[in-house]
C-alpha cells in the first residue's frame, strides 16, 4: 500500500469561459484528516466533484490505492470506496431516518434496517426514533444522518463538505470523535470547512487553493491562522478580525417590540425590544427556538399569542407577505432550500421580493430590472460575468450576497439574518458583516442569528434602489 491512498496530479477542468482548475495537485494519506481550503470559488467543490465523477477532468490523473481511476458518476465513486457528505443535505425528507441511511443499498426488511440504523446512530450519540420521517428532525440531526449514511458504506475515503455548518459545539465534538475513530481505522478524510478553529482542532494537513490553482500543502503546525487566511485570499488580512460594535443612539426609536408572542409547537412567551440602528445577536443552542422566533416575526409561523409592534404600530403578521409590506426582510438559514431559486438568474432572484411588494399586476420593466440588478451586483461585489448567470452556479458566498441584495432592494426597516455567514469563506464573511454594520448606520435594524458581534467602519457600499420599486426609505 502506497503512503498516499489518493493522488490527484495536474488536474485541469475548463468550463465555458472559465478555467476552474489549473494543474492542481492533491494527495491524501490513509489515516489522516486533510483540510481542503480556499475562498468560495477557489475550486474546492470542483476538485471534489472531479473525484466523485460529477465533473470530468480535461487533463491530469487520479490514482486510488496506486491504480489509476476515472470515476464516471457519484455512484461509481461510492462503489470504488469514495463517499461524500455535501454541505447541502441531499436526503429524502419524506422517508424515515432508517430508510434514508439504507436507501439504494442491499434490500433489508424494515425491522432489520431500523435496528441497524438505531445502532449506527448510537455511534453519533443520537438517541432518536429512526422510524420517524427525516423531516421531523432539525437540520443538525439531518446532517448527522447524512454523515451516518456515508460512514455506513465500506469506504476508504470520506469527503466531508462543510459538515459542521449546522451543528452546535457539542455536536461538532461528537462528529470529531467519530472522525478520529475512522482515522484510527485507516480511513482518509477530506475535510472542507470555513471554521478556522476546527481546521486546527482536527486536521493533520491542509491544502490551499486560490482561483483554481494550488497555493500549497502544509502540515497543520506550519502556518498560523493569519498566515492561512492571507494565503487563502491572496492579500494581507491583518485587519479582518478588527471589528467593533456599532454605535447606537440611546434615544433612537424602537423599531421592533414583541410582547409575549408565541406559536404552537414552536416557541412561547418571547419578549424583546430593538431600537433603530441596532445589530442584535440572538444566541442559543440548536433547537432553542432562534429560527422559530425569526420565522414567527416574519410570518412564516403565525403568532397566536402576544402582541407584535413595528415602529410603534401594532401589526398582525399572518404570512410573510404581511411582514414584507410592514418593512420586514428575512434571509433564511438554508439558502438552497428556502432562499434561492437555483434555475433562475441572479437578476430574477434579486427581483423576487421587490416585485412581490410592488404587486404582480405592475411588473417591473426589463430595463428597470437590469438597472437594479446591476447596481447591487456592483455594490456587493457579486462575482459573476453578468446578471443572467443562474444563481445555482454561484459559490455559496455569492449566493448569500444575492439573497442580501434581494432584501436590501426592498428598503427594509427590520432585517432578520438567520446564519448569514453559514458555509462561506472568511473573506466573504467579513464583507457581509461589514455590510450589516453599514445598514445599521443607515437605520436598518438587523437581527443576526449567530451570536457573534460584527462591526467596524465601512464606507457606503450600496446605492439606493431604483425608485420604480415603490419601496419606502429607511
Amino acid at each position: 500500500m502506497p503512503e498516499n491512498i489518493l493522488e490527484m496530479k495536474g488536474i485541469e477542468i475548463q468550463f465555458p469561459g472559465v478555467k476552474a482548475l489549473d494543474r492542481v495537485d492533491f494527495f491524501l494519506r490513509a489515516g489522516e484528516v486533510h483540510a481542503l481550503l480556499g475562498e468560495n470559488g477557489a475550486g474546492k467543490s470542483t476538485l471534489i466533484k472531479c473525484l466523485t465523477g460529477v465533473n470530468h477532468k480535461d487533463a491530469g490523473t487520479i490514482l486510488f490505492e496506486g491504480r489509476e481511476i476515472t470515476p464516471t458518476s457519484p455512484q461509481n465513486a461510492i462503489e470504488m470506496g469514495i463517499s461524500t457528505v455535501f454541505q447541502e443535505i441531499n436526503l429524502c425528507p419524506n422517508l424515515t431516518v432508517a430508510e434514508n441511511i439504507f436507501v439504494g443499498r442491499k434490500e433489508f426488511k424494515k425491522k432489520i434496517i431500523n435496528a441497524k440504523a438505531k445502532e449506527l446512530m448510537k455511534r453519533f450519540h443520537l438517541d432518536i426514533d429512526v422510524t420517524r420521517p427525516l423531516s421531523n428532525y432539525s437540520t443538525a440531526v439531518q446532517q448527522m444522518v447524512s454523515i451516518a449514511r456515508a460512514v455506513n458504506i465500506d469506504s476508504k475515503i470520506l469527503i466531508l463538505d462543510e459538515p459542521t455548518s449546522s451543528l452546535d459545539e457539542n455536536e461538532v465534538q461528537l462528529l470529531f470523535n467519530v472522525m478520529r475513530e475512522l482515522k484510527s481505522e485507516g480511513m482518509g478524510i477530506i475535510f472542507i470547512t470555513h471554521f478556522l478553529d476546527q481546521i486546527y482542532a482536527i486536521s493533520d494537513r491542509m491544502t490551499i487553493l486560490r482561483n483554481g490553482r494550488l497555493v500549497g500543502t502544509y502540515d497543520i503546525g506550519e502556518i498560523n491562522k493569519l498566515q492561512l487566511v492571507t494565503l487563502m485570499v491572496g492579500k494581507d488580512m491583518e485587519n479582518i478580525f478588527d471589528m467593533h460594535p456599532a454605535d447606537v443612539d440611546p434615544d433612537a426609536p424602537v423599531m421592533l417590540d414583541a410582547d409575549h408572542i408565541g406559536a404552537p409547537g414552536a416557541v412561547s412567551d418571547i419578549s424583546l425590544s430593538m431600537k433603530k440602528g441596532e445589530l442584535v445577536g440572538f444566541a442559543g443552542l440548536l433547537g432553542s427556538g432562534r429560527t422559530e422566533t425569526a420565522e414567527m416575526i416574519f410570518g412564516a409561523n403565525r403568532p397566536t399569542s402576544g402582541k407584535l409592534s413595528l415602529k410603534g404600530k401594532t401589526v398582525d403578521v399572518k404570512k410573510p407577505f404581511d411582514a414584507i409590506m410592514a418593512g420586514v426582510a428575512f434571509c433564511p438559514e438554508d439558502r438552497k432550500r428556502d432562499g434561492i431559486v437555483g434555475d433562475l438568474s441572479i437578476r430574477e432572484n434579486i427581483m423576487l421580493a421587490v416585485q412581490a411588494k410592488r404587486g404582480f399586476l405592475h411588473p417591473l420593466s426589463r430595463a428597470e430590472q437590469n438597472e437594479l440588478a446591476d447596481r447591487y451586483i456592483k455594490a456587493l461585489s457579486i462575482a459573476t460575468p453578468d446578471a443572467e448567470k443562474k444563481i445555482g452556479e454561484l459559490s455559496g458566498g455569492n449566493q448569500q450576497k444575492v439573497i442580501l441584495a434581494r432584501w436590501m432592494a426592498t428598503q427594509p426597516d427590520l432585517l432578520i439574518l438567520d446564519e448569514p455567514t453559514r458555509g462561506i469563506d472568511v473573506g466573504a464573511k467579513a464583507e457581509i458583516q461589514r455590510l450589516m454594520l453599514e445598514m445599521c448606520k443607515d437605520g436598518v435594524h438587523a437581527r443576526r442569528q449567530e451570536g457573534q458581534r460584527a462591526g467596524g467602519p465601512l464606507r457606503r457600499q450600496y446605492p439606493e434602489p431604483h425608485p420604480a420599486n415603490h419601496c419606502r426609505g429607511r
